[in-house]
């Protein structure tokens, strides 16, 4: 029987403090080693002093609905499960880091220990026994919501249905599944970023 669940995750940056409890979360559920990260959160400062602001995008991997790493991997190491997410066969990947090169998205790493490449799976351990991903447990804001955008009555589907809501890079057509609600558009753009740097 076909799977008609499609996991998603929204970010409400309205909500986000920028403590990085999810970080750290990801980190520790996952025991990725010193120096790598699945989920960051990048912090962004705009204007010039007194008319200053600072805010905090969260970033992972966007398991997208058409994912590039998973076109461009030579030993088709990236799949997708029937639920969206997005996964790598460690014992497939030879490190050749394309992937990495194609994500549009810096999501990904090789990890230093094991040498095959890592990313967010939006906890696939802990959504497969019922539970949602680390970062979304512990996020003291409330910030993120988990779960099935194919369900009219999950609260990812009815916020979404709510609220304006944008995605990163989406003229990448990977159709990304990393949803956020009160995005800076200017501020996901790090070369806009840069500009603004530079002025």
């Amino acid at each position: 029987m076909k799977n008609n669940k499609r996991y998603a995750m929204l970010i409400d940056l309205r909500k986000c403090v920028g403590c990085h409890t999810c970080s750290v979360a990801c980190k520790a559920e996952n025991s990725f080693p010193v120096g790598v990260f699945a989920s960051w959160v990048k912090i962004i400062e705009k204007g010039k002093f007194p008319h200053v602001s600072r805010s905090f995008l969260p970033l992972s991997c966007n398991n997208c609905e058409k994912p590039i790493c998973l076109t461009n991997c030579p030993v088709k190491a990236t799949w997708k499960r029937e639920d969206g997410i997005v996964m790598i066969d460690q014992h497939r990947c030879i490190g050749c880091k394309y992937c990495i090169a194609s994500c549009p998205y810096d999501a990904r790493f090789v990890n230093p220990l094991k040498k095959y490449v890592q990313k967010c799976t939006f906890c696939h351990h802990r959504v497969d026994v019922g539970l949602v991903p680390a970062c979304v447990e512990t996020c003291i804001g409330r910030a993120r919501i988990f779960g099935d955008i194919n369900d009219p009555n999950s609260l990812i589907s009815q916020t979404i249905s709510t609220n304006p809501v944008n995605v990163i890079k989406p003229e990448m057509g990977t159709e990304p599944r990393v949803f956020y609600v009160g995005l800076d558009l200017d501020a996901a753009d790090p070369i806009k970023v840069w500009k603004v740097l530079e002025d």
